[in-house]
């Protein structure tokens, strides 16, 4: 593939990411059911946006995983913190958060860490790093950015606006507002995830061979992502979805993961072969 095809192909790649992230997110754990598949639309300026956001502010400064999983991490605190504040509501959802995880809890956070580091996980490695990684795949120079300038601030405009409207529905299902003290601490610590992850610097590429670095990256992408297909059965069950529309969705979402990391490896071993496109190293 030539370089001018592959640059053709990048806007390609961030509606990819833009879709894959709230589908996985949410979706492919069976957080929604197949029947609320329309909804993606109001998800995705959040998620997708996110996503999208975080890998080419990455990119564009030269910096790879390290800075891409701490904005990653930046983004699970404003999600679950300011937008949605399940962090503080005891009654997210309609679930007793508060019995759910009460040997955890802290007073002077407000909440308990089992359920930090539950967000801190879930929106991290599979709603924003798994989506990125599994689109970078795809592409023959994983460090180029896909977007312009004025791609990225409109994307950047989406994310507040998908943050905004999130925000409101969340208040609107359930009245609930954490103490301003809960909601400038979390964004204390939001700002300081962002700071460090651009402190660090750029690092140089991992020393492995052509045929290596592929295969490590789908490794790590692939195996994630199928961890929620076997994962998103069980919790489906938790729902309230009656359980053959959740075996549906289940079987659709997780055949559609399986098709995507075997694209994914297909790929790869394109990219691998001799005489074939090679890429930059992936950081």
């Amino acid at each position: 593939m030539t370089e001018s095809r592959e640059h053709r192909r990048r806007p390609w790649h961030a509606i990819a990411l833009f879709f894959l992230a709230p589908l996985v997110g949410e979706y492919l754990l069976g957080n929604q059911p197949i029947t609320a598949l329309p909804s993606v639309l109001l998800l995705a300026p959040m998620y997708g946006a996110g996503a999208l956001l975080i890998r080419e502010l990455t990119r564009r400064t030269g910096r790879g995983w390290p800075t891409m999983i701490l904005l990653a991490a930046a983004y699970s605190l404003i999600e679950e913190g300011p937008v949605d504040q399940m962090l503080w509501n005891p009654r997210y959802g309609g679930v007793d958060m508060g019995l759910a995880y009460a040997e955890t809890y802290v007073p002077a956070l407000g909440t308990s860490v089992a359920l930090v580091q539950d967000v801190l996980s879930m929106h991290t490695i599979w709603s924003i790093c798994v989506p990125i990684a599994i689109i970078e795949i795809f592409d023959g120079d994983r460090r180029s950015p896909w977007l312009g300038r004025i791609g990225l601030a409109v994307t950047g405009a989406v994310f507040a606006g998908g943050c905004a409207f999130l925000a409101v529905a969340q208040y609107d299902a359930g009245h609930f507002i954490a103490p301003p003290a809960r909601l400038i601490g979390s964004v204390a610590v939001i700002a300081a995830l962002v700071v460090t992850a651009f402190a660090l610097g750029r690092r140089p590429a991992p020393r492995l061979d052509t045929a290596a670095r592929p295969a490590h990256h789908l490794a790590l992408a692939g195996g994630a992502l199928l961890t929620y297909v076997w994962l998103g059965f069980t919790h489906a069950q938790d729902l309230d979805v009656s359980p053959g529309t959740a075996l549906l969705g289940n079987v659709v979402f997780g055949g559609g993961a399986v098709a995507l990391v075997a694209a994914a490896a297909r790929c790869a071993e394109r990219r691998t072969r001799p005489g074939g496109h090679q890429h930059h190293p992936a950081r």
